[in-house]
């Protein structure tokens, strides 16, 4: 081989020799690469696990508030209710009371004003008779009233 054979020979394996060498560095740089991705995408990964967890213990706190709450709400409501029911009851009573001093007080006054009034505008029916006490002339009125409704009823 000529010398010029030689010298174009070794900067053919000097080239191969760089060739190699580049490829190496380039398949190095890129397992180094891949390994930095390979972290990063761990690292996110964890992060992401992380937010996971804290969500999951927000949402956790969130349900346990909103039902303390409900509870506290509920309860406040029966509460009131229980009040309510309460206050209602008195009112009745205290309207029980004065319904029985309207009959029973002043002698028979209030009755007397009452079963005028009810005669008046229910004087067909007899409910002022029941009022003064006289039941028998309170069911004939009555009786007759409603018979006669039934018969005018049929007849028309």
């Amino acid at each position: 081989m000529s010398d010029e054979n030689k010298d174009l020979d070794d900067m053919a394996e000097d080239a191969m020799d760089g060739a190699k060498e580049g490829a190496e560095n380039l398949g190095d740089k890129a397992e180094d690469a891949f390994d930095s991705a390979k972290d990063k995408a761990k690292d996110l990964g964890d992060k992401a696990s992380e937010k996971f967890e804290d969500a999951k213990e927000a949402t956790i706190e969130f349900a346990e508030d909103a039902k303390e709450k409900a509870s506290e709400f509920a309860e406040d409501a029966k509460e009131k209710a229980s009040e309510f029911a309460d206050e209602a009851k008195k009112t009745a009573n205290e309207f029980t009371e004065g319904v029985k001093d309207a009959f029973d007080g002043a002698g028979g006054e209030n009755k007397k004003i009452l079963a005028g009034i009810l005669a008046i505008i229910l004087g067909a029916l007899g409910v002022h008779k029941f009022i003064l006490g006289y039941q028998k002339e309170g069911f004939i009125l009555l009786g007759i009233t409603v018979a006669s409704y039934l018969l005018m009823c049929f007849l028309v």
